[in-house]
């Protein structure tokens, strides 16, 4: 697995937000955790474009950034569920206010980003 070699610039809010929140579907997943989605399989059908690898690898950073927690039932087969802590509670305000943002300017957006592909 890599592994960074340089520390992270980590001197003002943007930087400490963009280490923790960096990557294509954690703010989704915090999100569908959020609502109630806390099986690795539910995750996975609500992100189907994410791989399962991918799933945990960013799961695994939610939780080390203290922003999940995992509980593992001890039953056959193990049954794993994901919880948001109190500290990843505070973050679903202001990733729906990015996602009121995101569908106020759905149209330019998705303008913009297009242009790439064409």
């Amino acid at each position: 697995m890599y592994e960074r070699k340089i520390l992270p610039n980590l001197n003002c809010g943007l930087d400490l937000v963009g280490e923790v929140l960096y990557g294509k579907w954690k703010m989704r997943l915090l999100w569908f955790i959020n609502e109630g989605h806390q099986r690795p399989s539910e995750l996975q059908r609500k992100i189907p474009d994410a791989t399962r690898r991918v799933l945990n690898i960013q799961l695994k950073e939610l939780e080390e950034h203290e922003l999940i927690s995992k509980e593992i039932y001890p039953v056959v087969p193990p049954k794993v569920e994901y919880h948001l802590t109190a500290f990843g509670r505070t973050l679903i305000p202001v990733i729906g206010v990015i996602g009121k943002w995101g569908e106020e300017h759905e149209e330019k957006l998705q303008s913009v980003i297009m242009k790439r592909y064409e």
